[in-house]
């Protein structure tokens, strides 16, 4: 007998003792709806159950029965709803297991306060229960195995075992993604290209195409949501998903992430990693422990899954350097370096106001909180995007504004086009400029209603593009669209094309325009129509961008 129980029948007796844990462990009190027909039904025993002692899950025991299990929880009054009775549905699930686990916790509560325990007691049996329910989620971290480059293997299958590199190839190209056999010779992602030729001269560089990998992305995205609806999109080719609804249907963790990369193989033909683990921030870490391992020697396959067992969050987390760390950069780890901490278990053994202390508040608590495995954020499905944007590096620095402009229209284009394709509009538009000498500028403008079109969005960047002066050369230019929303029926102000006016005067002028212009380039393709400013150029070879295939 443990401690915990002997203390209970010290203070309460060993026939109440019993009684509580056979309460704690039936089933009858797992569904609040099951409670309810129970206490109406069935009267309470008043004679102590002489039945063997189960221990419940909220104890904190790993042997508890698997129907005592808070990721095995069997709710058995829920009434059907026509989603379930073909196939089960996984968010009803999931908010059912939820209330399951809330009621149980509420019971333990119940009994607890009404038994003759001390309230220090009762209260410490509660926060037990409360705190090993959170631990049983089942999160994972779906990355897709050198992406960009995968995709280009499927549809040119004679590349497949070469060194590909994806992104621009000339003299300001960065390197997007690389094969497993290009990262053997020390390529990796935004390394710039001319030093990945330096190392991997053989390589073959791929320009690249958005709009074939966002059409993958979203072939990819659609098989996570078979699995589970709660799924978070990280990038185009990573994703959080809570499958702890859908353990029933597929198994543990384990089970279920290869189940997603079965499935993802079968629909795409492409492969991903996966890490299973309690929470996001250790299914991240956990996703790169199953991926495939590429050195001077050859590459090594991944483990494909990789979990992070309850439990053992500590043995997994603090051996690694503590860079690995959500938040470390360059300046924090030097800080860190200065207090001789090197992994995330030296990290683990500070006291949290020393980091504070050193790093500041926010990051302080922040990294105290990871080090100790804590991160209790919740997959967000269809989390909206904060922001909208396209940026462009030159092959050659742009020192006057008439090209600035035109590089700055073309851009602002493609950004309108992305924001009306998500079906919303921007209150603030942004300017990004990097320099020759890689100094970085930004500039915004806010507007009281959203925009969509590109004529609103030039209107509001011209202002802010005049400013600046361009003299000691751009070798960069962004534009974004943030703060984004529905967009807003608005009355024109004036009846003729030209738009004068605000920016939202032009919105609403050249609304109607450019829905036809959206429907031609669905059609006919983004080159169909361009900007007055974009008629008979091409980007220059060896520019690296990231936008529609026309920029």
């Amino acid at each position: 007998m443990g401690e915990f129980d002997a203390g209970l029948q010290k203070l309460c007796g060993e026939s109440n003792v019993n009684f509580f844990f056979h309460c704690l462990s039936s089933s009858s009190f797992h569904s609040p709806t099951a409670r309810k027909t129970n206490t109406a039904t069935t009267p309470m025993p008043k004679a102590p159950v002489p039945a063997p002692i189960t221990r419940p899950i909220a104890f904190g025991t790993s042997h508890a029965p698997s129907h005592c299990r808070s990721t095995r929880v069997k709710p058995i009054s829920a009434p059907a709803s026509p989603a379930t009775n073909t196939e089960p549905n996984a968010i009803a699930r999931a908010k059912t297991e939820g209330s399951a686990e809330r009621g149980r916790c509420s019971f333990t509560r119940h009994i607890l306060e009404a038994s003759t325990l001390p309230k220090h007691v009762t209260t410490s049996v509660c926060s037990m229960s409360n705190s090993v329910a959170a631990k049983h989620k089942t999160i994972l971290h779906v990355d897709m195995d050198m992406f960009f480059v995968a995709v280009e293997l499927r549809r040119n299958p004679e590349l497949v075992g070469k060194p590909v590199v994806v992104g621009g190839d000339g003299a300001r190209g960065v390197v997007a993604a690389a094969s497993y056999e290009a990262r053997r010779f020390g390529v990796f992602s935004a390394m710039p290209s001319v030093r990945a030729k330096r190392l991997c001269p053989h390589a073959v560089f791929l320009p690249g195409d958005h709009d074939l990998y966002s059409q993958v992305s979203h072939e990819v995205f659609e098989v996570f949501r078979t699995i589970t609806p709660l799924v978070e999109g990280l990038s185009l080719d990573e994703a959080f998903l809570d499958v702890t609804g859908a353990l029933r249907l597929f198994g543990d963790g384990v089970a279920t992430g290869h189940e997603v990369r079965r499935r993802v193989k079968q629909a795409t033909n492409l492969a991903c990693s996966v890490g299973v683990a309690p929470n996001k921030f250790l299914a991240k870490l956990a996703s790169v422990e199953a991926k495939p391992k590429a050195s001077r020697d050859g590459v090594k396959p991944g483990h494909g899954v990789f979990e992070v067992k309850p439990n053992h969050e500590l043995e997994f987390l603090h051996p690694l350097p503590v860079e690995s760390l959500w938040g470390v950069g360059p300046v924090t780890l030097e800080k860190l370096a200065a207090l001789s901490i090197k992994t995330v278990g030296d990290l683990a053994r500070f006291d949290e106001r020393v980091l504070v202390n050193v790093l500041g508040g926010a990051l302080g608590r922040h990294l105290h909180e990871l080090a100790h495995a804590r991160d209790d954020r919740e997959v967000e499905p269809d989390r909206d995007a904060k922001s909208i944007g396209h940026e462009e590096t030159f092959s050659k620095d742009i020192k006057d504004l008439e090209t600035a402009h035109d590089q700055v229209v073309r851009l602002a284009d493609a950004v309108a086009a992305r924001c009306r394709q998500s079906g919303v509009g921007a209150r603030t538009i942004s300017l990004k400029v990097k320099f020759a000498d890689f100094k970085l500028i930004t500039r915004s403008v806010s507007v009281e209603s959203p925009v969509s079109t590109a004529q609103a969005m030039v209107h509001l960047l011209e202002p802010l593009l005049a400013q600046i002066d361009l003299s000691a050369g751009v070798r960069l230019l962004g534009v974004s669209a943030r703060n984004l929303s529905e967009p807003e029926l608005q009355m024109s102000l004036f009846d003729d094309a030209a738009g004068e006016g605000t920016a939202n005067d032009l919105d609403a002028v050249w609304s109607t325009t450019t829905r036809a212009i959206d429907d031609i380039r669905e059609k006919f393709g983004d080159s169909a129509i361009k900007p007055v400013s974009s008629l008979g150029k091409k980007r220059k070879p060896g520019s690296s961008k990231w936008g529609p295939s026309d920029i």
